[in-house]
């Protein structure tokens, strides 16, 4: 078997020439970072399976226990940014490094806590490590894989539905035959591992000039985080049953408030948090909203598909979370073959043809299965379309808004992931505040993946919007 082939890390106008050309093998490198992809995916989905362990091991409420996935969703979400730019101040592996370390030692933590406020608290440092995986990694990459960045960029797509398949199963197990506190345990040498690993295979950072690191913009990060956690806050409440009417206006209101003030603000400050262009500039706004629409939305209908099946037609919890096994095939072999001809298609063709399959595939779950047809089968086949459309849209998505501007990689990948859990989030709380006044839960969220497919329908023209490249960037 031939050795891998050092390459030269590329060299930006951005990075001081005097720090001399990094070289990095790319085999070892790669695998590092999957690594870390693949822990921060596998424990997106490993506590879901906890959470009944968890509210009898800690004697909390259901309510509270929820809590340890929605601490993680808002720390997460209100750091992404914040770690996107840190990368691009502070260097990509101090801060990949960085941050499998918080996240790891937020684990140990998380497993060791013995109420349900410390382990609540724990999740959102673990979140705070989590954030800075993509951002980091995606400028790594960027960074010293030369001509090949784009092609194992776009992997990513295929690492992350690997990672959520292997969570529920891994959970299962530990739950089973050992305890709630092994899916946090069995982060500790993952990441031990994989500190080892990048400090043995990841190049060092360039040395960092006055001007990069000065400037930190505080003011537009704390706007921006305010926004965040109060627009989160709202959607949260408007799936909560219960919630009152004042609470979700209040909270809007903050947010709105804090968007206003976070744009006002970078559009005056010498040296903004993030730059207005790569927000909603020409060719980043229509791929930031195509993120959240192509993607953040699929992803949140697709997570709702097990409640449906049990709702709509009594099928099993088991065999009805088995349903996003072939979601998630698909997507993991539809984002290679779409990774290895991205060069020849561009990016618009695979947004089109997978948000078709996307819409096709929600409108197969929308309705009753034809005569002759079983649900569970007829389930399954909806939802591996679904994945189809995931896997070919995400290197496209992915890659669009990087060949922009490679110098701001990490900020880039964060506002993707951002845009992602914007997508996610809306989608799954306003499903939920509409099932929970539905008098037929089953027949309600027919209805909505006929509405979401609608919306994907409506948003195909942003993709004319979207930069058109071929090649490597």
């Amino acid at each position: 078997m031939q050795a891998p082939r050092p390459i030269a890390a590329s060299s930006a106008p951005e990075r001081e020439a005097s720090a001399g050309p990094a070289t990095v093998r790319r085999g070892p490198a790669f695998a590092t970072i999957a690594l870390a992809l693949m822990m921060m995916s596998i424990d997106s989905t490993i506590v879901a399976t906890a959470l009944h362990a968890l509210q009898q091991g800690l004697d909390t409420s259901i309510n509270w226990a929820g809590w340890t996935l929605t601490g993680y969703s808002f720390g997460f979400a209100l750091m992404l940014p914040i770690a996107g730019k840190l990368s691009e101040r502070l260097g990509r592996r101090r801060v990949f490094i960085g941050s499998v370390v918080v996240f790891t030692l937020a684990s140990l933590g998380c497993a060791l806590a013995n109420d349900i406020g410390t382990l609540i608290a724990l999740r959102v440092l673990q979140a705070a490590g989590g954030a800075g995986f993509t951002p980091s990694a995606t400028g790594l990459i960027v960074d010293h894989f030369g001509a090949a960045r784009d092609r194992f960029v776009s992997l990513f797509g295929s690492i992350f539905p690997i990672g959520a398949m292997i969570g529920p199963v891994f959970g299962g197990l530990c739950v089973a035959y050992w305890s709630w506190r092994g899916v946090f345990f069995v982060n500790v040498p993952i990441g031990i591992a994989i500190v080892v690993l990048a400090l043995r295979y990841i190049p060092r950072d360039r040395p960092v000039s006055r001007e990069r690191r000065a400037g930190m913009d505080f003011v537009g990060m704390a706007l921006l985080g305010l926004c965040l956690l109060a627009g989160m806050l709202a959607i949260n409440l408007l799936g909560e049953q219960g919630a009152s009417v004042a609470a979700f206006a209040a909270a809007l209101a903050v947010a709105l408030l804090a968007g206003v003030g976070f744009v006002v603000r970078i559009r005056r400050a010498a040296q903004p948090f993030i730059a207005p262009r790569l927000i909603y500039g020409t060719g980043f706004g229509a791929v930031n909203a195509v993120n959240a629409i192509f993607g953040g939305m699929s992803i949140g209908a697709v997570a709702l598909v097990p409640l449906y099946a049990t709702n709509r037609y009594g099928i099993d919890v088991l065999a009805a979370g088995s349903l996003l096994i072939a979601q998630g095939v698909a997507a993991i072999v539809f984002s290679l073959l779409a990774t290895w001809g991205l060069r020849r298609t561009g990016y618009r063709r695979p947004l089109v043809l997978g948000a078709l399959a996307i819409v096709l595939g929600l409108l197969g779950v929308a309705l009753h299965p034809p005569a002759g047809w079983a649900p569970y089968p007829w389930l399954m086949g909806a939802t591996f379309l679904v994945g189809i459309g995931v896997g070919v849209v995400n290197p496209a998505s992915r890659n669009a808004g990087l060949q922009l501007a490679p110098q701001n990689a990490s900020t880039l990948a964060a506002m993707r992931t951002l845009f992602l859990q914007i997508g996610t989030i809306a989608t799954v709380s306003l499903a939920t505040a509409v099932l929970a006044a539905a008098a037929d839960p089953g027949a309600m969220q027919a209805w909505i993946y006929g509405a979401v497919a609608v919306v994907l329908l409506l948003a195909l023209p942003l993709v004319r919007r979207v930069p058109d490249h071929r090649g490597a960037w």
